[in-house]
Formats: C-alpha cells, sequence, structure tokens
C-alpha cells in the first residue's frame, strides 16, 4: 500500500552522536518530522522510522503486533550504534514505552532516552475487554489529532482492536521492565492529554532505576505536544539534555562513524 503524504519515514547522516525517535500508535513519522529536522540541523544523525502497519491504512495496522512495532525500532537503534559514538532515544505516546524498552534492553547501549506523553495503559471503555471485545467490535474511533494550536496529525481514524490488544500486552510487558532502565530520562508531559493521562507519566518515573531524572509540564499543549504550543520548547530542551550527556553536541568536527 503508498505511503499516505507526510507520513514517510525520515533519516539524516549528521555527526557521531545519534537520535531514534519512535512516533505513537496509529500516527506516524509526521508527528516527529519537525523534532527530527530540528536536531539533524544542528548536527545530530537521525533515524525517524515508519512502523510497520502504520502510515496507511488501518486494515494494515491490524495485522500487525507490538513484537513487529518493537523489531523495527530495535533495528534501527542497532544501525545508528554501528556507526554513531553515543546514541539516544526518543519518543511520543507509544513511542515512548518503545524507547524506554530500548533502553531496558541495551543498557549502556542508549545514552539516554527522551519521551513526549509516554504511554503506560491502554485507555478508554475498551481497555478491560479487548481480550474479548476485539473479535467482536473490529475498530472504534481513531486517538489521533488532540493538538490544541490545531493543525493536522497524519494517521487513522479508526482504532483496529486486535492491534490495540497487542498494544496493551506490550504495555504490561514494559512496566515489568521499567525498574532496568537506568539512563538518564527527561519526561516531557502535557498539562491537558485527551489521550494519555499523567498518570502514565507517574507510573513510570515511580518504576525505573534512572536517577537523572528531569520532568517539565508543558502548560500549552495537548497529546500530540510536538506539533503544538510547545514544540520548540520540546525540542530545545531535548538538545539540551543530550548536549549535557554528549558535550561534542554542535561542536564542529564530529563525524559519523563507519
Amino acid at each position: 500500500m503508498p505511503v499516505l503524504p507526510g507520513a514517510e519515514p525520515y533519516r539524516h547522516a549528521g555527526g557521531e552522536v545519534g537520535v531514534l525517535l519512535c512516533h505513537g500508535f496509529t500516527g506516524s513519522p509526521q508527528s516527529l518530522r519537525p523534532w527530527a529536522e530540528y536536531l539533524a540541523e544542528r548536527g545530530l544523525t537521525v533515524s525517524l522510522p515508519l512502523l510497520p502497519g502504520h502510515g496507511t491504512r488501518w486494515e494494515d495496522l491490524r495485522l500487525t503486533g507490538w513484537q513487529d512495532w518493537y523489531a523495527e525500532v530495535d533495528r534501527e537503534l542497532r544501525n545508528l550504534r554501528d556507526r554513531c559514538a553515543r546514541v539516544f532515544v526518543a519518543g511520543l505516546s507509544m513511542g515512548g514505552a518503545l524507547a524506554l524498552r530500548l533502553a531496558a534492553k541495551h543498557g549502556e547501549g542508549v545514552a539516554g532516552v527522551m519521551v513526549v506523553n509516554p504511554a503506560n495503559r491502554v485507555h478508554g471503555r475498551y481497555a478491560r475487554t479487548l481480550p474479548v471485545s476485539r473479535h467482536l467490535v473490529r475498530t472504534v474511533k481513531g486517538i489521533t489529532g488532540d493538538i490544541a494550536k490545531g493543525g493536522v496529525e497524519v494517521g487513522y481514524d479508526r482504532v483496529p482492536l486486535h492491534a490495540a490488544h497487542s498494544l496493551r500486552n506490550f504495555f504490561r510487558l514494559v512496566d515489568g521492565e521499567l525498574p532496568q532502565v537506568t539512563q538518564p530520562l527527561l519526561v516531557l508531559r502535557s498539562a491537558q492529554d485527551h489521550t494519555v493521562p499523567a498518570a502514565d507519566s507517574a507510573r513510570i518515573l515511580g518504576r525505573v532505576s534512572s536517577t537523572d531524572v528531569t520532568q517539565i509540564v508543558l502548560e500549552q499543549s495537548r497529546h500530540v505536544a510536538t506539533l503544538d504550543h510547545d514544540a520548540d520548547r520540546i525540542f530545545e530542551e531535548s538538545l539540551g539534555f543530550i548536549g549535557r550527556l554528549a558535550p561534542s553536541v554542535g561542536k564542529e568536527g564530529t563525524t559519523a562513524r563507519g
């Protein structure tokens, strides 16, 4: 199937510090593209993949599961580690959970984690009944487009419940692995989020083993904060976070390995 306009993956070969960005459930790289381009323009090597089943039509997502989505970002992380001296992982919503699992599994191979409105649970009226309801109801209303300033998030207007059930299982898996996350962590959370409640960020912060933790509340944005009023702050705070941990960022002469 052809990829929706704007949902294409993005990659940029820059310096010795790399960043992997993970988009959210039913969304696409479009929601993180401005963030990726901001980092690329400042000399970083950036990878923003399109997750399997996303960016085409919701019927394609119905045929995939968390193993497919995680395998894609795991592969991208390994590619970045082959060419970069230090690699950071970041994500929005479900992408935050993907980033946290990468940190838990790769240990010192991940230099730091940056998450925006990270998800830890499936919410909504079908959440508890997904094991059964997914066999009775094919889809429910979509969850994309929660942006205070308006604008469009490229994604699906329907959520296939088979995929939502897989997502539910993935969140449970990641929740159990959070104590393995020891890297520096930056959490950016919107004050008004109609998709993921603040309790998810609180749960994550309460379970990780990281000691270098920063939480920032985004007062003017909703769930897709990377396309909202606080986008510039997200970009600037993430660059500062990376620069503190990898001082070579922004200096001339930094090159990727390989």
